[in-house]
């Protein structure tokens, strides 16, 4: 049995000169680094350690990406909601209209119309400049949100 656990232990003699310069090359490279964090502490305050930085810049620039999918995700939501709460107050007034038009009582005042055709003129401005923004003349059917974003996003 003891013949057993020395050929066990027992490595070929090439295997221990590659785990011997593994072994050195570890000291080695803890030494060197070991070296460099003492250069970086006497030469750069600890929030401004380079490997620190390098870190946190990898990581934001992960975040980023993560952050991108939610905004995109987010404006969809407020799109949707924005095209819905349209498509109800434009039925809603319509049906409006006919009530008032069926029951006899006055029609919507000047200034109801107004406050409607303001709402309209104000939204097609605003998709007028976000294609400005974009670069995008004709009307693609593109979601007013989407385009906001790619400028902003372009534009940093």
């Amino acid at each position: 049995m003891a013949d057993r656990r020395q050929q066990q232990h027992h490595h070929h003699p090439g295997i221990d000169d590659v785990m011997t310069v593994l072994t050195k090359a570890s000291r080695d490279l803890a030494v060197v680094q070991r070296h460099l964090d003492q250069e970086f502490h006497r030469s750069y305050p600890d929030h401004v350690n380079p490997c620190k930085l390098v870190s946190r810049i990898k990581k934001i620039q992960e975040e980023v990406v993560s952050l991108k999918d939610l905004c995109r995700e987010l404006l969809a939501e407020k799109q949707d909601l924005i095209d819905k709460a349209r498509a109800s107050l434009v039925g809603q007034r319509s049906s409006l209209q006919r009530l008032l038009a069926s029951s006899g009582l006055p029609l919507m005042s000047e200034s109801d119309e107004m406050a409607y055709t303001n709402l309209n003129q104000v939204l097609d401005e605003w998709t007028v400049q976000l294609r400005a923004k974009t670069g995008e003349e004709k009307d693609t059917g593109e979601d007013i949100n989407e385009m906001l974003f790619s400028a902003i996003v372009q534009n940093n």
